[in-house]
């Protein structure tokens, strides 16, 4: 098993030294959803919000936190990010708002982090908006899709 990279011989907390690592273009996609009542998701939907548009919002709350990443979570690095969208997709069905948010950069480390952090303060902007009509949203399916660039290659969820 591999040792976590966060941690020095000791078992100290360190950030990594990326400084040896070839720049590579690297890219990350990570998802989450939010479920509601279908009340709640019409008001999404048809814009009768009275705080706003709740899409445009969260979309432009996990734009931020992409570029805040590095602020927010110790030991990660702060990047000069070259895209981020996150895009944000009722599903009627499911009575949800399904978010994916894509980091990229040319560096000498992931974008996992950023792509996680987008997607979930995208949901938290969601939940923190709408919590006055429904208490009962939960936020779930947080997690990273894919990922491409750097010395470990492409990896896909599902892969083994």
């Amino acid at each position: 098993m591999s040792r976590l990279t966060h941690l020095d011989e000791q078992g100290n907390a360190n950030m990594v030294d990326v400084s040896e690592k070839a720049v590579t273009t690297r890219e990350a996609t990570a998802c989450a959803e939010v479920l509601m009542t279908p009340e709640t998701l019409q008001l999404i939907t048809e814009g009768g919000h009275k705080k706003g548009d709740v899409l445009a919002v969260a979309r432009i709350a996990g734009i931020q936190a992409a570029k805040r990443t590095s602020d927010l979570i110790p030991l990660c690095h702060p990047l000069m990010l070259s895209k981020v969208t996150v895009d944000l997709e009722p599903n009627a069905e499911r009575n949800s708002v399904e978010i994916s948010a894509t980091c990229k950069l040319a560096g000498q480390t992931g974008v996992e982090m950023e792509a996680l952090t987008a997607a979930s303060v995208a949901a938290l902007t969601i939940y923190d908006m709408c919590k006055a009509v429904d208490k009962g949203m939960v936020i779930s399916e947080v997690k990273l899709l894919e990922k491409k660039g750097g010395k470990s290659g492409h990896w896909q969820a599902g892969d083994k």
